[in-house]
């Protein structure tokens, strides 16, 4: 990696200790971010990108929270300020997946994937957007799926739950856009992460066959698109879903 110069700007990515969210912590701080690593039970996976950061001559910080529920999110969106100063990018990136017939849900298996999945974006943008608002200045992005897009059999919950952040960021993009913050959608493909390692070698194969492009995407892939809709690049974007996804799907 690169040396990391310093910055006064401050991200918070939620559920990045593993998968998109730590290639996207690594990315961001080479842009020059200093970056809190939410995560849910691994400290010593979040612990490692930071010291990875760190060892750039970035800042980094892990901090703990389960943000389906609504005060450990609030803190967790204070700690961040706390600790990094004002934060001028929020990526809703923690997510779950559930897999399984829909007449085999229960009502706690919904509640759960949304909780993680929606509440979590809710419960930190709305923890985040006063300050924002405040300095006319602030980028989100929300972290959904092509299944948000389509739908995916066996998934329904998880596909419903995607397909929310989607039309949250459409709506809270118009809404915030007066003051100056840009609110925005990555919908992945694919991507080769532990969420579909649960997938065995034919189902996976089945999906590269699918994709145009003939592979499954990388956590990198991703976290390149998150930096981009972060930059002064994308400063007259917002309200939009990008979709990394190979040629997947193609709207």
């Amino acid at each position: 990696m690169s040396s990391i110069g310093s910055s006064n700007k401050a991200a918070l990515i939620t559920g990045a200790s593993r998968g998109i969210g730590r290639a996207a912590a690594l990315r961001l701080a080479v842009a020059g971010y200093a970056v809190a690593v939410n995560y849910h039970t691994d400290r010593a996976a979040a612990e490692e990108v930071c010291a990875q950061i760190a060892a750039s001559g970035g800042r980094a910080i892990a901090l703990q929270a389960d943000i389906g529920c609504e005060e450990q999110a609030v803190e967790l969106c204070r700690l961040a300020e706390a600790g990094l100063g004002p934060v001028s990018l929020l990526v809703n990136n923690a997510g779950i997946a559930g897999f399984g017939f829909f007449d085999a849900y229960t009502y706690q298996d919904w509640r759960r994937i949304f909780a993680v999945n929606v509440d979590g974006a809710f419960f930190c943008s709305r923890a985040l957007l006063p300050g924002m608002i405040s300095r006319k200045s602030g980028c989100i992005i929300n972290i959904s799926s092509i299944w948000g897009m389509v739908g995916a059999s066996c998934e329904v919950a998880y596909s419903a739950s995607k397909g929310a952040l989607i039309a949250l960021t459409k709506a809270l993009a118009k809404e915030v856009g007066p003051s100056g913050i840009r609110v925005n959608c990555i919908a992945p493909g694919v991507i080769d992460t532990d969420m579909n390692a649960v997938l065995d070698t034919a189902a996976l194969q089945e999906l590269c066959g699918e994709t145009p492009l003939g592979t499954l995407g990388r956590a990198e892939d991703i976290a390149a698109a998150i930096a981009f809709l972060a930059s002064d690049d994308a400063r007259f974007i917002t309200g939009q879903v990008l979709s990394p996804n190979g040629g997947f799907v193609i709207t």
